[in-house]
């Protein structure tokens, strides 16, 4: 019976009126992220370790655990959700279970040892997961991007790296949804 919750009449005029409702998000996330999961990737960013695919596909299965993108996105203020709106969030649900399954194609040394995958490993993890090599290679391309983001995060600080992103021209880099 997932998907219900108790009735508060505040945070659902809250919801209506666009103020979202961060406590219920933070009640989903605290139900539904593994604690110390979060924290050994936690540690290990901060420690310099490697992001892997391993660390991606965690993030993807804790992120749907907790109801997917959309269940999320009707929890923020309108502000922020106003910024997604123009996505088509079934199909960034339908890109974020690709994404899944092509990870899932990978061996584990190839979840651990991304550089190791060229183009023999990208024709195999394509077919084991049914997609085209493109695909494969845009997911590489975006997961390098958040790898480099992880990496600047130990470096120069989450503020300091949001700043950063805030100056870019054109806000955030893509994300890997």
């Amino acid at each position: 019976m997932d998907g219900l919750e108790l009735f508060d009449a505040q945070r659902h005029a809250g919801r209506i009126l666009g103020m979202g409702d961060i406590v219920a998000l933070v009640e989903q996330v605290s139900a539904n992220v593994d604690i110390a999961a979060a924290q050994k990737l936690a540690d290990k960013v901060k420690t310099g370790g490697q992001f892997d695919f391993n660390d991606f596909l965690m993030q993807i299965q804790q992120m749907k655990s907790m109801g997917g993108l959309s269940s999320l996105m009707e929890k923020l203020p309108s502000q922020l959700s106003a910024k997604a709106a123009h996505v088509d969030m079934d199909r960034a649900e339908r890109d974020i279970r690709r994404k899944e399954g092509i990870i899932q194609s990978m061996t584990p040394l190839e979840r651990r040892k991304p550089d190791i995958i060229k183009a023999t490993r990208k024709r195999r993890i394509a077919a084991g997961s049914g997609v085209h090599v493109q695909e494969v290679n845009r997911l590489i391309k975006e997961f390098e991007q958040m790898q480099g983001m992880m990496k600047q995060m130990k470096g120069a600080g989450m503020m300091k790296l949001m700043r950063k992103m805030g100056a870019m021209k054109g806000g955030m880099p893509k994300m890997p949804f």
